[in-house]
């Protein structure tokens, strides 16, 4: 049955194969079971219903991909998207969480119909390849930018920024903190970024849940020591997990089907959709096309035979997680540890699905976990995300200056969709006063977007 339902011999593998390389994926990935909860909570959502969210979406997102596309990519919420979600949409733009779940509906339904026809790839091919890039490596910087300040390693202070220390965080917050509350989970934390490090140069499996499970134990040691000492008050509890309610699953009641359609056709909603869709699209297909190049996935053109039903799989999780109440759904790179591993096919992503389902019996585990011991795990997954800064052209200062615009953007105005409408903005408006948009074929979607967003600009 297996052989028939994913073609294991005509892609060269096996059960044994398949299976194991979905254990890796799943031990790469894992760590967003913690860090998503942790992300959304910022918006007021209930974390335990997050956690139960992110699970579900994973399971089901990545059963899609193994129907649709047979291929050993595993989804989940994505990361810099629940960033986007949080801390720009719903704590810069003020809206509710409930609108910003519909914005990522929407753009599901959306992508779904793009996906439909031929109209996605007509957009992905209108943004310039290093444009795409630019988003990306701002994205890397703006999370690692959040994992510093959830990890209070970067505060507030007598400057506009600086690094940790008790006394002026004491000055800025108002409170009475110390080294055995604030000081040591920072001093922890810092350990947590050269622990996972050291596990991403060793290339050890899993080296990101490694490091936040690592830098967990290593603050539950300093608990039973006295070095840590929980202070509620100031945000700091008791790091042990909570069995008392046993291996049940959080319900999923507090952010199930809460969409709110009342702001939806505002201008401002539609840039916050256009920003989940234009990140999306390029995250997706960009991690779809380097994954599958590296298992000689993609045909002699350079394209993955089956791209619309891994992106169909993509815009279906995407809207269903938004009903189930998590952020954008998305291929995840690491689904490439399960390709190095073997993994071709579907059987692969069932096999990661599955565990996420068993995952939700752990609730307790991941949900215990504090903003110290997840703050590496942002800081390295922004490594990451910043490697793409190499696709850029430099040599090209007309396309390089947009991109170091749109790169800062992000990360110094605390927000995804600025540093994209800085991007496009700066790209076209440089492009026509060098007089360089005929020769290079500056896209008339980009002339459109550029025109959106100034508008943007001026009337919101």
């Amino acid at each position: 049955m297996l052989e028939k339902m994913f073609k294991l011999r005509e892609n060269n593998t096996d059960v044994k194969t398949e299976v194991l390389a979905g254990i890796t994926t799943f031990m790469t990935m894992a760590y967003i079971l913690a860090v998503n909860p942790s992300i959304l909570a910022a918006t007021g959502m209930d974390q335990g219903a997050v956690f139960t969210a992110t699970a579900l979406a994973a399971l089901l997102g990545t059963l899609f991909m193994a129907l649709f596309a047979n291929y050993p990519f595993a989804l989940a919420p994505g990361m810099g998207l629940n960033a986007y979600f949080a801390y720009t949409v719903v704590l810069g733009m003020g809206y509710s969480w409930e609108t910003a779940l519909t914005a990522v509906f929407v753009e599901g339904i959306v992508f779904i119909l793009l996906s439909l026809t031929n109209v996605r790839e007509a957009i992905f091919n209108s943004i310039p390849k290093n444009l795409k890039a630019a988003v990306s490596v701002g994205i890397g910087l703006f999370i690692a930018f959040i994992g510093l300040q959830n990890a209070k390693i970067v505060i507030g202070g007598s400057t506009l920024l600086q690094l940790f220390s008790v006394e002026e965080y004491n000055k800025v917050n108002g409170v009475e903190a110390s080294f055995n509350d604030v000081g040591i989970t920072v001093l922890l934390a810092i350990i947590g970024i050269l622990v996972t490090g050291y596990l991403v140069i060793k290339q050890v499996k899993g080296n990101i849940l490694w490091g936040i499970l690592i830098t967990w134990g290593l603050g539950i040691i300093c608990q039973f020591a006295g070095i840590y000492v929980p202070n509620p008050e100031l945000g700091f509890y008791g790091l042990l997990p909570d069995f008392s309610n046993g291996l049940s699953v959080p319900s999923i009641a507090p952010v199930f089907g809460k969409l709110d359609f009342s702001g939806v056709f505002s201008l401002n909603f539609i840039v916050v959709i256009f920003a989940f869709l234009f990140v999306d699209m390029f995250d997706t297909i960009g991690t779809l096309i380097g994954v599958s190049s590296k298992a000689n996935m993609l045909d002699k053109d350079g394209k993955l035979p089956n791209i619309k039903g891994a992106l169909m799989a993509d815009a279906v999780a995407t809207t269903m997680g938004a009903v189930m109440g998590t952020s954008t759904t998305t291929t995840f790179v690491e689904s490439a540890s399960g390709v190095s591993e073997g993994g071709r096919t579907g059987l692969t992503a069932v096999t990661t699905a599955i565990l996420f389902g068993l995952s939700l019996f752990l609730s307790p585990i991941f949900l215990a976990i504090p903003s110290f011991a997840t703050a590496p795990a942002l800081v390295v997954v922004g490594f990451y995300m910043l490697t793409n800064v190499a696709n850029i052209d430099f040599n090209d200062i007309s396309e390089a200056l947009p991109c170091y615009i749109c790169i800062g953007a992000m990360p110094f105005f605390y927000s995804i969709s600025e540093g994209i409408s800085m991007g496009v903005i700066s790209y076209v408006v440089l492009n026509l006063l060098t007089g360089k948009a005929k020769e290079k074929k500056v896209s008339v979607l980009m002339y459109v977007l550029a025109i959106l967003f100034v508008l943007k600009y001026i009337f919101l």
